[in-house]
């Protein structure tokens, strides 16, 4: 199990660390200047250092901070680590987060906050931003229930469109699955997609970009994870799209990571993430209140 946990949160920032290299470039210049990349070296639209994590990491520590500090009742806490991060003036942050955490700080109301940012967008909150940061929840808690009804009030904190708060719930179930059974990967996306907008992936490869829109990125995830066995090719093959690659690789990074392992991992990647010591802290911890729900 803590194995597994530690997989998670590193495939997570480990696509974000190697996807955030090659975001909001096209497919034909990311060969043009890497030919293909299979490496973390920083750089990119946000002159990262090589192992340099972005928002997905950041929010994802932050929601997994805020679940251990209130384990209950954890969206205050939760949004307490969001101010906290956005105070920081992080150099990534999504348009829909970013709407949202302007109205909170003047409206101090989450639900407020995220109607806010929907309206300002245009109507248009049906982002990724809330499904990149959601797997703690399936790492933290035990009961389907709960992870269910928590991911689903942690996506609306911030994103108003329902389309978000689906994904993160489809994402999670995945998750659960993989946790608490032998059942395979691709088994546990079959069983939890059936009967949903993403059924289509098992046809074949998305017709659509690889851009922030929660359904078109939850699409590429899938496609990955069903199409590539390893860590390390689900999260190369990720960057190498272009596009929104930092959050499509973390995403499927961390149910990648979270099937095969932490020692599934290269060292190549693992030994490069600037935040080890963060993301090993929340490891042990998670791990320990997942362990207390058992007694």
């Amino acid at each position: 199990m803590l194995d597994k946990i530690k997989g998670a949160l590193y495939g997570v920032a480990i696509g974000d660390a190697l996807g955030g290299t090659t975001e909001f470039m096209t497919p034909f210049e990311i060969k043009q200047k890497y030919g293909r990349l299979t490496q973390i070296v920083g750089g990119g639209v946000w002159d990262l250092q090589p192992g340099e994590t972005t928002d997905d990491t950041a929010m994802t520590i932050a929601l997994a901070k805020g679940l251990l500090a209130n384990p209950d009742d954890p969206i205050s806490a939760i949004g307490n680590e969001f101010v906290k991060w956005y105070k920081t003036k992080p150099k990534d942050v999504g348009k829909t987060v970013r709407l949202a955490l302007e109205s909170y700080l003047q409206w101090s109301d989450w639900e407020v906050a995220a109607k806010k940012a929907h309206e300002l967008s245009g109507g248009k909150s049906a982002g990724n931003g809330s499904l990149m940061r959601t797997l703690p929840i399936a790492l933290v808690y035990q009961d389907l229930q709960k992870i269910e009804e928590i991911t689903f009030r942690q996506s609306k904190m911030t994103h108003y469109d329902p389309l978000a708060s689906e994904a993160c719930v489809i994402y999670n179930r995945i998750a659960y699955r993989l946790l608490n059974s032998d059942i395979s990967l691709s088994k546990a996306i079959q069983v939890e997609i059936e009967g949903t907008r993403y059924k289509s992936v098992l046809k074949g490869k998305p017709k659509v970009p690889s851009d922030g829109y929660v359904v078109h990125t939850f699409l590429w995830v899938l496609h990955l994870l069903l199409q590539y066995s390893t860590v390390e090719e689900v999260i190369i093959e990720a960057a190498n799209l272009g596009d929104d690659s930092d959050t499509v690789a973390a995403i499927a990074g961390g149910l990648v990571g979270l099937y095969h392992g932490y020692d599934s991992i290269p060292k190549m990647f693992s030994d490069k993430i600037l935040v080890k010591d963060q993301l090993d802290f929340l490891v042990h911890e998670i791990y320990m209140a997942r362990m207390n729900q058992s007694k």
